[in-house]
């Protein structure tokens, strides 16, 4: 494995960015630079959270009643793929032993079993037993790069629509606008992720 120097890493977590994209939370940003986590995985990271933020403030603005627990959901989306800084292989190729990997990480970081999941439930959102939360941080995974899963988008707009008595076209057409909204700044995250290293 070749060493990256700590200032790389420093500027995925920490470098500024137009459009702007929000830093992680610090015990998250923390915990990546005690892994030595691979620069690339700390700015996907960091894009994917970002969108997290905008979900589930959406969520929180047009859901007041409907109760979604924020906090998860924004370390969910900031540590879903931190497995592969154990399998650094799977951040250019495909790969899901990062899942599993990534909730015993965070469990052995001391990390509580309600948040440490995420790392290994990110991709199951067609589980039986799937959240409000699960459904957004697997939104967040997918919209930062602009790529829609009309499966995954009827799931949530179905818990929206449940929680609401609205009409499902109504979430449907409400929440089509925020993730077209969302991906039309994929590019710059694309770019931003691209320009670090995948290699720790």
């Amino acid at each position: 494995m070749t060493s990256i120097p700590s200032d790389v890493l420093s500027r995925a977590l920490e470098a500024p960015v137009e459009p702007p994209l929000r830093l992680l939370p610090p015990v998250v940003a923390e915990l990546l630079r005690s892994l030595q986590a691979p620069p690339r995985l700390a700015a996907h990271l960091r894009a994917v959270h970002d969108v997290a933020v905008e979900l589930t403030d959406w969520v929180s603005d047009r859901y007041p009643g409907l109760a979604v627990n924020r906090d998860a959901v924004l370390f969910g989306a900031a540590t879903h793929d931190v497995g592969k800084s154990l399998h650094p292989e799977e951040l250019s190729g495909p790969g899901s032993a990062h899942e599993a990997a990534g909730r015993n990480l965070l469990l052995e970081h001391g990390v509580p079993p309600g948040l440490a999941r995420f790392a290994a439930t990110h991709a199951s959102w067609d589980a039986p037993n799937v959240t409000i939360e699960d459904l957004l941080v697997s939104t967040a995974d997918k919209v930062w790069k602009d790529k829609r899963v009309p499966d995954l988008e009827d799931r949530l707009v179905q818990a929206l629509a449940a929680a609401t008595g609205r009409e499902p076209w109504e979430e449907y057409l409400a929440l089509d606008d925020l993730l077209t909204r969302l991906g039309a700044d994929a590019s710059h995250r694309l770019t931003f992720q691209a320009t670090f290293p995948v290699n720790q």
